[in-house]
């Protein structure tokens, strides 16, 4: 199936609004959508959830159901408003979820992906919500039919999902933005990781950031002892971090953080503002982008967030767009107290060779906390 054609099929069955977070499952998917012409309006949302509840007040203006795309990581983030708001007993809203199935059972991926790909389908059960499985054997003709019978659904007010193998979608004209950056994200990495004292701690985001800090950090020191990588649960690295400069408060502890991660849990800045945290060091790479799922635009492209954190009460914020700024950073982090931000504008521009860490996050986990003691 082609993206755009199976846009055009959305539309048919009487969906006008799609919203979602880009995955890399639904590359071509979402490629689709940036230059799609039909009549859909479409929005990135800072997470699923927010997704839901866009759909929810675009059906109660329009009386038509919208569609929400997703990778199956997000089901989590969707719980919540899809059981209290959405459901049939609570609001009756229709939706139809596009999912992309990471870590679909027998078919080898990430260790933060295993678990959710064995329990996607029971969650789906779990929530009441009827499903097709489809993948690059599906027909157009069961497409069809697929579509066919979400409509049902959707015309009783209830939800109904398509979870998406990898794979599915054909290859078509890929969709490429710049963002207008000079700064190099590894390079950018590579340097943080030489101001920031070795004896400090950083807790680092899901996504090719931490894949790039893992292996700057072999490169340079023989270890990435110092790291926790927070390789799923994307937008939860700052609360981690904070969780850590919480118990260690002897120990400088910093969290290098991507704009789409985020932007995904933002409710963490104001929190960890008001604890007041003088250990503690955010650092933002903003691309302004989902760059590790295929490089579509956050949707959110203008946010600053060093003025969100100023804002929230961070006791210092920075925006850093140039070599001569990030020169600077050194001194800044070690002499001004926490809680800091430093927004770092940088390229989409990465390696096609970026390797993953070789040992078991359960291994990355024991060599963090021995580190500790």
């Amino acid at each position: 199936m082609k993206a755009d054609k199976l846009l055009n099929q959305i539309e048919n069955i009487g969906i006008k609004v799609i919203a979602g977070v880009p995955d890399s499952t639904l590359k071509q998917f979402c490629d689709g959508l940036q230059t799609h012409k039909g009549a859909l309006k479409h929005y990135v949302t800072a997470n699923e959830g927010a997704a839901v509840g866009l759909a929810v007040g675009a059906f109660l203006a329009s009386g038509s159901p919208a569609c929400i795309y997703m990778q199956n990581s997000g089901i989590g983030n969707i719980v919540n408003p899809l059981a209290s708001l959405a459901n049939d007993d609570v609001y009756g809203i229709p939706m139809l979820f596009i999912v992309g199935w990471r870590g679909e059972p027998g078919v080898k991926d990430e260790p933060q992906h295993v678990f959710q790909g064995k329990i996607t389908c029971k969650l789906f059960d779990t929530l009441d919500v009827p499903y097709s499985v489809v993948d690059k054997n599906t027909t157009d003709e069961q497409w069809q039919e697929i579509l066919t019978l979400a409509k049902t659904y959707l015309d009783k007010n209830l939800q109904f999902a398509i979870i998406v193998k990898k794979g599915t979608f054909e290859p078509d004209k890929e969709f490429v933005w710049k963002n207008g950056n000079t700064l190099n994200r590894e390079t950018v990495l590579g340097k943080l990781l030489q101001i920031i004292p070795r004896e400090a701690y950083i807790v680092s985001t899901t996504g090719k950031i931490s894949r790039e800090l893992y292996e700057q950090s072999n490169a340079q020191f023989g270890n990435h002892d110092n790291i926790f990588m927070t390789v799923g649960g994307m937008g939860h690295a700052s609360m981690i971090a904070f969780g850590v400069a919480q118990e260690k408060k002897d120990k400088t502890i910093v969290c290098i953080d991507g704009d789409g991660a985020a932007l995904m849990h933002m409710g963490a800045l104001p929190f960890i503002a008001s604890q007041a945290l003088e250990n503690f060091r955010h650092i933002v790479i903003n691309n302004q982008a989902h760059e590790s799922v295929g490089a579509m635009p956050t949707g959110c492209q203008e946010t600053s967030f060093a003025e969100v954190a100023k804002a929230a009460g961070y006791a210092y914020t920075e925006r850093i767009t140039d070599e001569e700024g990030l020169k600077q950073l050194e001194n800044k982090l070690a002499g001004i107290k926490g809680p800091a931000l430093y927004e770092i504008m940088v390229s989409l521009d990465s390696r096609k060779d970026l390797g993953r860490p070789k040992e078991t996050a359960k291994e990355n986990r024991d060599a963090f906390m021995k580190n500790f003691a």
